[in-house]
């Protein structure tokens, strides 16, 4: 049954954090529970002047002086075990605004624990290398070395579907490497954002090195990028975004997590058994509402009529309903608008051509896990990101066409392959333009220690706390003379 009221979903602060301070504003705009479409929070909406308030107080934050790396790790560390310790109660948030099952946000919690304790530990390994200057005509008698320098003021602007690990990945590394934030959650999903900067302040984060505006993305994203005191902008969204983005901030630096259309190859030697789970996990979860989720599957003959049977058999037994239900495999969509838009484009598919094996059916904002065959190239099921519990399968004459049908399209986040082949594996891993081959594994495969990110339209720059901070952070060469 939905809680109807209490702490997890209601207290707490629901203003904008700007200097250590939770400030009002004006406006006022309602968080829904995704799945029955009732209010379960309202929080400000932040305006120009309060971006310039945030960006503010996080630029004298920095120019005050850094915080030293020992008390980073610190405030990271007791921000992880805050997390841990008070997991059900940000679980309770999760689901009220994203939808997303009790599995989902627990595995979400869980991970965005790993994030945090990564970052913290890279607080402390922060350093340069010394150069053997001493080999260069002239410098003889010279000693260099480098540091690694914070950048200054950080814009986050984060997805509705990874709350609080997103959240953290973009916050954690930045705080860890010394920079000061301004953090942008999505419209929808505001709150776990809004709980985790309680944590950190709770740590004992100093006031100004963590701001937090809520409100539509369109302006308050474009006010905070345009303001030339952000020196690096972090972004997890749409490609169309990204490139409005990148128009803006120029010559200043960006880390750019855009769309994609994630695929995964079965080979004809897979093991079944391991790859159609997996296949249905990175499929289905999160009611498929994830950049690397498996939309295209690209099959080799010999196996495709067996993974398509095993597939939609997986799907179907998935249970869609309400997300407080523990038992429910897969929530409602971030809107009833979107679920309907995934269904036109299923309908559009079917109507060219496509076969339904199992799915389709739409209510509201819920859509059933869905199997696609014999679908057209040019469906935009195939060809763009749909976000939506919905997966192609494609039948290959060859391990090569396989290959070739996943780099042909103009995305590259990550893929999968299934094979006990060590030449296919390798081939692989070389030959996909990818920022990600996962072997015997999805495309929807992340370890959060690993460097995350894409190539071609699906952006640039790489995640993981310890591959973001050397984003986050500028190398200065320093050359002494006697």
């Amino acid at each position: 049954m939905i809680p109807v009221a209490g702490p997890a979903t209601r207290d707490g602060p629901h203003g904008l954090l700007i200097g250590g301070e939770w400030v009002a504003a004006p406006a006022q705009a309602p968080v829904v529970d995704k799945f029955t479409g009732e209010a379960v929070a309202w929080v400000a909406q932040a305006g120009e002047d309060h971006v310039r308030a945030a960006v503010d107080a996080a630029h004298r934050a920095f120019q005050d002086g850094a915080i030293p790396p020992r008390e980073r790790f610190g405030i990271l560390s007791r921000t992880a075990e805050a997390v841990a310790t008070r997991r059900e109660e940000i679980a309770r948030i999760m689901i009220a605004e994203t939808g997303f099952t009790w599995r989902d946000v627990r595995t979400d919690i869980a991970r965005a624990v790993q994030t945090l304790q990564l970052s913290a530990e890279e607080a402390k390994r922060l350093g340069g290398e010394v150069l053997p200057i001493q080999a260069a005509p002239g410098f003889e008698r010279a000693l260099a070395f480098t540091l690694r320098v914070p950048l200054g003021v950080v814009a986050a602007i984060t997805p509705f579907n990874s709350p609080l690990n997103t959240v953290c990945h973009k916050v954690a590394p930045a705080l860890a490497a010394g920079n000061s934030v301004v953090l942008k959650p999505a419209t929808p999903t505001p709150l776990s954002a809004l709980w985790l900067a309680e944590r950190l302040l709770e740590a004992g984060l100093p006031p100004g090195w963590l701001n937090v505006l809520t409100g539509p993305g369109g302006n308050l994203g474009r006010w905070l990028v345009e303001d030339p005191r952000v020196r690096f902008v972090t972004f997890t969204g749409s490609t169309a975004v990204g490139r409005e983005i990148q128009a803006r901030i120029g010559l200043r630096r960006s880390c750019m997590e855009l769309g994609n259309v994630s695929a995964t190859i079965v080979c004809a030697d897979a093991e079944l058994d391991r790859a159609v789970p997996l296949v249905t996990a990175g499929a289905f979860r999160k009611a498929g509402q994830v950049c690397t989720s498996v939309q295209r599957l690209y099959v080799e003959q010999p196996v495709y009529d067996e993974l398509v049977d095993r597939l939609a058999a997986a799907a179907r037994a998935l249970r869609v309903g309400n997300p407080w239900d523990e038992a429910t495999d897969v929530g409602p969509m971030i809107s009833e608008s979107k679920a309907a838009e995934a269904q036109v484009w299923v309908e559009e598919a079917a109507a060219a051509g496509a076969q339904v094996v199992t799915g389709g059916r739409r209510r509201g904002a819920l859509l059933d896990p869905t199997v696609l065959v014999d679908v057209p190239p040019d469906a935009r099921v195939v060809c763009d990101e749909i976000f939506a519990p919905v997966v192609s399968v494609v039948p290959c004459q060859s391990f090569d066409e396989a290959v070739e049908r996943v780099n042909e399209g103009p995305y590259g986040l990550q893929a999968g392959v299934f094979t006990r082949d060590l030449r296919k594996a390798l081939t692989a891993a070389r030959g996909l333009a990818v920022g990600g081959v996962i072997v015997n594994g999805s495309s929807s495969t992340r370890a959060d220690l690993m460097p995350y990110g894409g190539t071609k339209q699906s952006g640039f720059g790489r995640e993981g706390p310890r591959y973001a901070i050397e984003e986050l952070t500028e190398v200065r060469t320093v050359v002494f003379y006697e």
